[in-house]
């Protein structure tokens, strides 16, 4: 597998270098802001600052937050920079719920977005040699296209097929030779299992890497895909409100995700008092995109907890790091008092070779108390009529998963193929307390 560095100029760049870049960047980028999106200027008039008050990268502090309810609010063009006319693409967010994020695109901000997806695939081991089959959903989700122009940048063979008809793409990957998955990993586990159902020869796949993003995954999760495929799988971050994926991603080291740090301001504060927090303490992340033309947004608060990591990589590169996502500030359960995030439930089952990675987590409310029940299934179908082994199993769950959560889950084993896949992002939470 080779692996390149696509700019070195900016990927291998030394910190004062990108301090420099960053700087002009993000004057700039709050000039425009103030000037030309209402929004900055009546929060940038509220608190009594102005574009010439930013003089050093410390003082991005000052500047307030923006969030996906401002996004909202100025649904669908008010965040805009630029005349309508210069705006080529739109794309918007994956929620299921109310109206999307809607995010705009001059010709330059699709350059500039295929230039960091080209990065992200180098650094994964992607090359103009590889055929790369797209199965994340072509439309408002920004992950088809991002991956798609990125890797049409590098010079690789895109087929595009789309999410869904599982076993077609089963077909396309043994007749094409696909070499390069992009997909969630839900959907990578799920098409396995379709895989072996089907009896599809895995020994005759020539998948060597999957790049996965739409959703987070665990270790464990990981190394379960990487298995049953016989590939590297890396993981790559970005949202629609920052422009998509190519924000960051894994190098082959699967050491956390490089920034494209002339590009992007990262900080992760405090998610209760909003303060930046020093490298390599976990906290929120907070982006700020410095070269967008049509929509900049000043620190923008994804919700997504991580850590920084400023040591050089072992590849080469001396970007930026951001630790693998480990939750969500709005997807945290609180059970009994209890912060708990889907993720930690993940690791733990994951981690045992006696169930499947196919999982659901309920929530309930019972005489005012909340209750927590992980359904997973069982990876051998004989044990389902063995009540004592399959009691004993229940119990070793129950008590690995106390251990991790410091709280009493119920556990339901299933037989394999009971719970739901998912061709796109895996909902695992079933809250019904607010039902």
């Amino acid at each position: 597998m080779e692996h390149n560095i696509w700019n070195p100029k900016m990927e291998c760049a030394d910190r004062e270098t990108i301090r420099q870049m960053q700087l002009e960047g993000l004057k700039k980028t709050v000039k425009t802001c103030y000037e030309r999106v209402p929004l900055y200027k009546k929060k940038f008039d509220a608190i009594g600052l102005r574009p010439e008050h930013i003089k050093t990268l410390k003082d991005i502090r000052h500047i307030p937050f923006t969030t996906s309810d401002d996004l909202k609010e100025n649904y669908p063009f008010g965040m805009f920079a630029v005349e309508k006319e210069k705006v080529i693409r739109l794309h918007g967010s994956s929620g299921t719920t109310g109206k999307p994020k809607i995010v705009g695109y001059t010709r330059n901000d699709i350059e500039n977005w295929s230039e960091i997806v080209a990065r992200v695939i180098c650094a994964a081991g992607g090359t103009a040699g590889d055929i790369t089959q797209i199965s994340f959903g072509y439309g408002l989700f920004t992950g088809g296209f991002g991956l798609h122009y990125g890797m049409e940048k590098v010079g690789a063979m895109v087929v595009p097929v789309s999410s869904g008809n599982t076993e077609r793409q089963l077909m396309l990957m043994q007749d094409l030779g696909s070499t390069i998955l992009v997909s969630t990993p839900a959907y990578a586990l799920y098409m396995a299992d379709v895989a072996e159902k089907i009896g599809v020869d895995m020994d005759k796949i020539k998948l060597r890497l999957a790049m996965f993003g739409g959703e987070g995954h665990t270790e464990e999760m990981r190394r379960q895909i990487e298995k049953r495929w016989h590939l590297l799988a890396t993981e790559n971050y970005g949202l629609s409100e920052i422009g998509g994926p190519g924000y960051s991603g894994e190098c082959y080291k699967q050491d956390g995700m490089h920034i494209a740090d002339d590009m992007f301001i990262t900080e992760i504060v405090d998610p209760d008092t909003l303060e930046p927090l020093p490298m390599g303490e976990k906290g929120e992340l907070v982006i700020t995109p410095l070269v967008r033309e049509a929509m900049p947004v000043l620190r923008y608060r994804t919700k997504d907890i991580s850590w920084l990591n400023d040591e050089p990589c072992a590849c080469g590169r001396k970007s930026l790091r951001m630790a693998k996502i480990q939750g969500r500030t709005d997807d945290m359960l609180i059970i009994r008092g209890v912060n708990v995030f889907p993720s930690q439930i993940e690791s733990v089952l994951m981690a045992m070779s006696e169930v499947e990675p196919h999982y659901e987590i309920v929530v309930t409310r019972e005489n005012y108390m909340d209750r927590i029940e992980v359904k997973v299934e069982v990876s051998n179908p004989a044990l389902l009529d063995k009540f004592t082994e399959l009691e004993q199993l229940r119990g070793k769950i129950r008590h690995n998963l106390y251990k991790t959560l410091n709280i009493d889950a119920k556990v339901t084993l299933v037989s394999g193929g009971t719970l739901k896949r998912f061709e796109g992002k895996a909902k695992r939470v079933t809250d019904l307390r607010n039902l």
